[in-house]
């Protein structure tokens, strides 16, 4: 079991390494050193676009993450009050039938 979960956060990580070494990837362009300084514009507006892109879509499903995980913690507490309610229900009704049977004063 410890080594499916050592091995699950080992790929969560290389995961992330990944996705950084984009970014860096992309910002660690010198278009002072190129021969056709258009071309190196064109290249470094590209990747720094694409590194924005990645970065917004990384957000945006982090949000999502977020805002699902909140709607099921919301949606467990309204279920559990809803059982409680029926709970407390449940035996309200049998002291109005004790009191029907006369089993009680």
């Amino acid at each position: 079991m410890s080594r499916d979960v050592r091995g699950r956060s080992y790929r969560r990580f290389l995961l992330l390494v990944a996705i950084h070494l984009q970014f860096i990837s992309g910002l660690g362009d010198d278009p002072s050193t190129s021969k056709d300084a258009t071309k190196a514009d064109a290249h470094s507006n590209s990747s720094s676009k694409t590194g924005r892109e990645i970065l917004y879509i990384c957000l945006g499903v982090a949000g999502f993450v977020i805002f699902s995980i909140f709607l099921f913690k919301y949606w467990q507490k309204k279920k559990r009050e809803e059982q409680h309610a029926r709970l407390l229900r449940l035996f309200e009704e049998d002291d109005d039938l004790e009191l029907e049977l006369s089993l009680r004063d």
